[in-house]
């Protein structure tokens, strides 16, 4: 568990819920925000570290819910590799992510279970790198129709039976889970998991019609997966998932911002017409991010990462990405020309929300965890402080 020691963060841009704090101070005691101070307030002398931010930029840390890895492990090794969360929350970590849900793929039946055990296990050991949050299952309840890149040949149907070992074996971790609600059972195992056992149900790997769609959103799916990619696309006479999800406000969409996955005017338009506060951008990572150019695997898939974009060997599908939070923010300001305040809850607060851990993440406000980012002029990372610990100096790297 991260809890640091009394800190005083000085002379820093803070980036506040309501309102930008120029020349601002922030005080940590046992892991929380204890003060926010503007320039000229008296500060407390009794604290055991001051770190000057030399007016950079302090920011709420980023909060990433669709991880699948980095930095060369992956959530589907959490079973047979100990250290593979713990490697994850490191890279993730160096690039301003401050929480994060590991996030499985389609997989039979015994290797998932024992995928979410690992994370659990790592949870309790706990991480030196960002912390996690929980658990993000991106299927096996998906369509074969819209797999991309996951092993359509281990998406099925649900049973109450398969679902009730998934959510034993997560111990209350299961936070998100990905699927297509077109196909049978899920209207009753989405109203399951939503009322019953609090899980944030998503749409995504889907090739559903607007109906589809419509009654998912009132069976209690509130999320939707990459927006654009693996889902029946907008047509003029038949929304699909992609055109329900921008008029259903119900819905918050994940956007992969890395240029590859959605064009920029994409972007662009999404920010237009929906509200901001729907909006969560994820990196949507592999384990090959932050790797050089070569072939590695996705689950059960070869992928060829060349130029840091990943694809299948074999079809060329994109397979996840590459991409880190603090490119995702820079990546969403220059498409866009929307400005850090109006683009950052969308790596803060909005999935903090989504997941309701709002009441302690995703914000600087007193009494919440201090997860906090230092960003230089280009926007790239230059600490990264998780309950009050530095977890990432660029000095030091």
């Amino acid at each position: 568990m991260h809890i640091g020691k009394s800190l005083l963060l000085n002379n820093a841009v803070i980036y506040l819920p309501d309102s930008v704090l120029i020349g601002g101070s922030i005080l940590i005691e046992d892991g929380r925000i204890a003060g926010i101070f503007a320039a000229g307030d008296a500060l407390p002398d009794n604290v055991a570290v001051q770190f000057d931010v030399e007016g950079r930029t302090l920011i709420p840390g980023f909060i990433d819910l669709h991880v699948h890895g980095g930095g060369g492990a992956d959530a589907m090794g959490a079973a047979t590799q100990p250290d593979a969360i713990e490697r994850m929350s490191r890279y993730h970590a160096s690039h301003g992510t401050t929480s994060f849900l590991p996030t499985t793929l389609t997989a039979d039946h015994e290797p998932l279970l024992q995928a979410i055990r690992g994370i659990v296990q790592a949870m309790k050991s706990g991480t030196s790198g960002a912390e996690v949050l929980g658990i993000h299952m991106e299927g096996p309840y998906l369509n074969p129709k819209r797999c991309g890149a996951q092993d359509s040949r281990s998406m099925r149907i649900p049973s109450r039976k398969e679902i009730e070992q998934y959510l034993h074996a997560a111990e209350g971790a299961l936070r998100l889970i990905t699927l297509a609600p077109e196909r049978d059972e899920m209207m009753e195992l989405i109203r399951y998991l939503r009322d019953e056992m609090g899980v944030t149900v998503s749409i995504g790997h889907s090739d559903a019609d607007s109906k589809t769609v419509r009654a998912a959103v009132e069976a209690g799916a509130t999320h939707v997966t990459h927006l654009f990619n693996g889902m029946s696309p907008l047509h003029h006479r038949e929304p699909g998932v992609a055109g329900s999800a921008l008029m259903h406000d119900e819905l918050a969409v994940e956007l992969i911002c890395d240029g590859v996955h959605l064009h920029p005017e994409i972007i662009r338009m999404v920010y237009k017409v929906k509200p901001h506060n729907r909006i969560v951008l994820v990196t949507d990572s592999i384990g090959a991010a932050g790797c050089p150019n070569g072939e590695y695997d996705l689950g059960s898939m070869p992928i060829v990462l060349k130029d840091g974009t990943a694809r299948l060997r074999d079809g060329g599908n994109l397979a996840g990405s590459c991409l880190t939070m603090e490119r995702a923010l820079a990546n969403t300001m220059a498409f866009t020309g929307i400005p850090l305040e109006d683009v950052l809850p969308g790596l803060t607060i909005n999935p903090a929300k989504q997941i309701g851990v709002e009441n302690r993440k995703g914000s600087i406000e007193l009494g919440k965890d201090a997860d906090l980012a230092v960003l230089d002029t280009d926007y790239a990372v230059v600490r990264t402080y998780v309950k009050g610990v530095c977890v990432f100096n660029r000095d030091e790297a």
